[in-house]
């Protein structure tokens, strides 16, 4: 629930587009995630996290991916006029499986989120218990949270759209969210493990 990259492009597509349209972003967000849970449950997590050269490459694949979202944003800034409509963006959010694939991609290049997997489902998964079978267990209960968290994020900046309904408004959240997401992907270029 921390303020992040996730949260970004959740204000983003339900400000422009409307709660619905990121349903499908949510979903490939929270797919990214239980990929993490299964690869955490797996070792294939700690294998990253403890392999400098490993984090590193996720880490560059990740603020890639991060600046690019951030130029998308910044161009689709220039492309909203007075004339410009939410027709336009009605259209535009029509594209759900590409706001799947990007939650979803967002998710998986983060470094961050495998580092965290490691760190924290261990402690919650008895001794005696099935480690593989918890850990899979937990990390469901951690999509159901986040998603649902998302959700409501997306359903009050939704309620809030005839604000986004103004070009100028639009084009200041466009390039304010392209500003944040190319600031956390030099940030994320920058960090160390």
């Amino acid at each position: 629930m921390v303020p992040g990259t996730t949260t970004a492009l959740v204000i983003r597509q339900s400000g422009v587009h409307g709660a619905r349209a990121a349903v499908p972003l949510v979903v490939g967000v929270e797919i990214g995630l239980y990929v993490w849970v299964l690869a955490s449950a797996l070792g294939v997590a700690a294998l990253v996290a403890a392999s400098e050269t490993a984090y590193t490459v996720l880490r560059f694949a990740g603020a890639s991916v991060l600046v690019l979202l951030g130029v998308q944003a910044w161009l689709a800034s220039r492309k909203i006029t007075a004339d410009s409509s939410m027709d336009m963006a009605q259209a535009e959010s029509r594209r759900w499986w590409q706001s799947g694939v990007t939650g979803a991609l967002t998710q998986l290049s983060n470094p961050k989120v495998a580092v965290f997997m490691v760190a924290f489902f261990p402690q919650f998964v008895p001794v005696e218990s099935n480690v593989f079978v918890t850990t899979l267990l937990l990390g469901l209960v951690q999509v159901v949270v986040d998603g649902g968290w998302f959700m409501l994020v997306a359903v009050f900046v939704g309620k809030a759209r005839k604000l986004f309904a103004r070009a100028r408004f639009r084009r200041t959240l466009e390039r304010a969210t392209g500003t944040v997401l190319i600031g956390l992907g030099v940030r994320m270029a920058l960090s160390k493990l």
